[in-house]
């Protein structure tokens, strides 16, 4: 209730801000200014996009307050680009250096924007938002309809290899409704149930608790995706009924011979029954054809890892339930291995199928999901997964412009982010996912929305899976390249297209989104299909060469529409505007990240532009050593964090890399997986003590010291993309510093004030600053103790070495540091893992 209430709010001062400002706009508008109508978090990369039927180009652009209509920004940040689509002249419009928060508009030759939302909860609570689609697309009991459909399930086809005769019914109802029909597919069911298991596992803090396990209104304690995901578990329990049964669809295109509510279907000549398609591993019914199937493992292997992150979550909530999903994982797994190849759907009318063609990277995922219910992952599976990773390094849609229906699935390679997370960052999987990034990058830089994703149906399917497989290689290499181009996809999704609209229903329920999809739901009763994603836009010669496609009602998007592509919001074009099951659940996935990460930065606290704190609301800290000339408890510190279990986050100058004596230490620091970052190449003195905004050092020299220091390191294996956040020396810097630091695309950080434990390297000479170390250590305690968010988030700064005037060395405390902090239930973690 309280994400609708905040929307009707913000609907109200956008209706009041437009008669504000009508003046502005043109009665016959020939440009238009596009942009994510969800909103942007402060900290996030924010850019629209000008686009524009005339010879118009802006020179500057303003934004200005929602309230009262004062200029607060005025920027020259424009990125020509020239056509694209129906539009003579495009251009980027880039305000991610504007912070601030509230509501505004942006205005370029008087032009208006929609309504810009920017603050830290422009997204929360929009996962479980599109949950009520998934809910909605429920077989058997329905909770949005509350009655039950499909309860006949069903009969099996093509049986015969398991000696199980035609006709004979196996219980197969419940699971999800396919795309807005009654169609239901192993493959997108168990990909869909994957993602919302991952995205509780992930995010488990943005998902609420507001509906039963049927889906109908109270509380469970449980996250109500993960009831949702066990509803996806336990259909796939029931088409997996035995060990050498597994069925891969449930009913098939006779489905489409119109447009119904769901309750039950007598069109398969068995009653109320529907059939089950048994995967056989070879050919089957495609109309007057056969579809390609080959093999038996890309079905099989997206069961088995279903199954096994299932088990891993549900281990503590429902051992027996888990037991049972760790023995169909198996099994499925070897179901999986029968016969390698893909499995694709069987359709008796129509051309048009799943067309999967790819099954290695099932498998590759298969084998790394084996390793989540284990304390350190199996070296056989991770060499079998490695082995699979190989053999399809990017997935194959990015090489190209086109592709069949379905025809490399998932659109993302899901085996090479869990291999990466197993196998930490020299993991060959964190440089497949670089590679199939560059590729699309390749077509996207060539204009404004940065799109590089072809026009193929359920392009916003592939367009959230893109947009995933960019966060998790920023996170799992540290490399903010492509950045820009990760936001470019998410804001597409939502209003940053040629079209201004949303592809999600109802969200924002203040912007323009789907009105008329192709869902019986909406057409025959105007049920809401809320936070259901709509298939988007497709190449306009696939347009055209659709069987039986046309548009019941005027298109209000045909000032949009071009040789390029379409999209269309009319009930009748299946191909642009019909929401999927699947593609929603990735959704959830990619919505809760960002609701997680701006929430994250809300609780992050900065300093002139350095982090400074991590997330006060997790119990989580980073031990991060400094070091120039003095590296003596370079020994000392590396046992004790080995002995303790604990990664720890060292910077270091160039000095200390290139100091032949720190050779070995260093080299241990890495195999040990310590982070390893940049300190200045000379420890420079950056800006003056007491005047600090006076700097002592020009751009130049600061960019020539810090290209230095990462030259020192990778002399020794440390890349620059593998060590993105930088300490600066002395642990001093003023907003010059840090905004010169993200020029180069690097995180500035600095430590956590508060305790003394930065005071670790002062000796007796130094008078009044000296600190003894039962004083430093006491102080940690204190603050620990005294404040009620502790020492949550906190980067707390140590040196590897100190002064030899210094004989009370801090890190010989080190030992009972770590066991103290344990004690009070920190997890110690690496800067990385702490700040992204």
């Amino acid at each position: 209730m309280k994400i609708r209430f905040f929307l009707t709010f913000v609907f109200l001062l956008f209706i009041i801000s437009l008669t504000s400002f009508k003046e502005i706009n043109k009665s016959n508008q020939q440009s238009w200014i596009r942009i994510n109508l969800l909103g942007y978090p402060p900290l996030a990369s924010k850019v629209a996009v000008w686009v524009s039927k005339e010879e118009e180009i802006p020179s500057l652009f303003e934004i200005i307050e929602k309230d009262g209509g004062k200029v607060v920004y005025t920027s020259s940040n424009i990125k020509n680009f020239g056509a694209y689509g129906p539009f003579r002249h495009t251009a980027r419009l880039s305000f991610s250096d504007f912070n601030q928060k509230g509501s505004f508009f942006i205005r370029a030759n008087g032009i208006l924007s929609p309504l810009i939302l920017i603050n830290n909860h422009v997204y929360d609570g929009a996962a479980d938002f599109c949950l009520r689609y998934m809910r909605q697309q429920r077989s058997g009991f329905n909770p949005y309809l509350k009655d039950s459909c499909h309860t006949h399930d069903g009969f099996v086809l093509y049986g015969n290899k398991a000696g199980i005769k035609d006709s004979t019914h196996f219980e197969a109802s419940g699971g999800w409704h396919d795309a807005s029909d009654y169609l239901q597919y192993s493959t997108t069911s168990a990909n869909a149930t994957y993602h919302l298991l991952m995205a509780y596992r992930d995010f488990p803090e943005v998902f609420g608790d507001e509906k039963q396990a049927n889906g109908l209104d109270g509380k469970n304690g449980r996250a109500d995706v993960l009831d949702e995901a066990k509803w996806g578990l336990d259909w796939l329990l029931k088409m997996h009924p035995k060990k050498n049964i597994m069925f891969n669809q449930l009913a098939d295109d006779r489905d489409h011979i119109s447009m119904r509510i769901p309750k039950e279907d007598n069109q398969y000549g068995k009653g109320f029954e529907r059939p089950l398609y048994f995967i056989t591993g070879e050919p089957q019914q495609r109309g007057k054809f056969l579809n390609n199937t080959t093999g038996t493992s890309s079905t099989a292997a997206k069961f088995s890892s279903a199954f096994n992150l299932g088990a891993f979550l549900f281990k503590k909530r429902d051992p027996n339930y888990a037991e049972i999903l760790n023995a169909k994982a198996l099994s499925s797994y070897n179901f999986a291995l029968k016969k390698p190849g893909v499995t694709q759907t069987a359709s008796v009318k129509s051309p048009y199928i799943y067309a999967e063609d790819n099954w290695v990277d099932d498998m590759e995922l298969a084998e790394t999901a084996f390793n989540f219910n284990r304390n350190k992952p199996d070296p056989n599976r991770l060499k079998n997964a490695s082995y699979y990773a190989n053999l399809e390094k990017i997935t194959p849609w990015m090489l190209r412009d086109t592709a069949s229906h379905y025809q490399y699935y998932p659109f993302i390679n899901l085996g090479h982010y869990e291999l990466a997370k197993q196998t930490g960052e020299e993991s060959l999987s964190i440089d497949y996912y670089k590679e199939g990034i560059k590729q699309v990058w390749g077509r996207a830089k060539n204009n404004a929305f940065y799109r590089g994703i072809p026009f193929i149906w359920c392009s916003n399917n592939l367009t959230v899976a893109f947009a995933i497989q960019c966060n998790w290689y920023s996170k799992l290499s540290g490399d903010k390249t492509f950045s820009e181009l990760e936001q470019a996809n998410f804001d597409w999704i939502f209003g940053c297209n040629p079209w201004g609209t949303s592809m999600v229903y109802g969200l924002p329920s203040y912007g323009d989104t789907p009105t008329d999809p192709h869902s019986a739901f909406t057409h025959l009763k105007n049920y809401p299909i809320d936070g259901g994603l709509v298939d988007g836009p497709v190449y306009t010669k696939i347009y055209k060469n659709l069987i039986g496609i046309k548009l019941a009602d005027s298109d209000e998007y045909a000032d949009f529409q071009s040789d390029l592509a379409v999209y269309h919001d009319d009930y009748e074009d299946y191909s642009t505007n019909e929401p999927t099951m699947d593609g929603t659940a990735s959704l959830v996935y990619l919505l809760a990240g960002k609701e997680a990460a701006a929430k994250g930065d809300e609780n992050k606290t900065y300093t002139l532009g350095a982090i400074t704190r991590g997330d006060s609301t997790k119990k989580k800290i980073a031990l991060v050593f400094t070091g120039d000339e003095f590296g003596d408890g370079g020994e000392i510190i590396s046992k004790t964090l080995h002995d303790e279990n604990i990664e720890a986050s060292f910077f270091l100058t160039g000095n200390f890399y290139r100091n032949p004596n720190f050779k070995p230490l260093v080299n241990r620091l890495k195999k040990d997986g310590h982070y390893l970052g940049p300190h200045s190449d000379k420890h420079l003195l950056y800006c003056d003590w007491n005047k600090r905004d006076s700097l002592l050092v020009t751009k130049s020299q600061f960019d020539a010291d810090l290209k230095s220091n990462y030259q020192a390191m990778a002399s020794l294996g440390i890349n620059k993309p593998e060590a993105k956040f930088f300490l600066p020396p002395y642990e001093w810097y003023n907003k010059s510093i840090s905004d010169w630091t993200n020029e180069q695309h690097l995180n500035i950080i600095n430590f956590t004030p508060g305790t003394r434990s930065n005071a670790d390297y002062t000796y007796p000479e130094l008078g009044k600053s000296f600190r003894k170390s039962d004083e430093i250590y006491q102080s940690i305690i204190t603050y620990n103790e005294s404040k009620a968010e502790g020492l949550n988030g906190f980067i707390l700064l140590l040196h590897i070495g100190t002064d030899p005037r210094r004989t009370d060395k801090f890190y010989l405390k080190l030992h009972k540091l770590i066991r103290y902090l344990k004690k009070n239930h920190y997890e110690l973690v690496r800067i990385n893992n702490l700040l992204e």
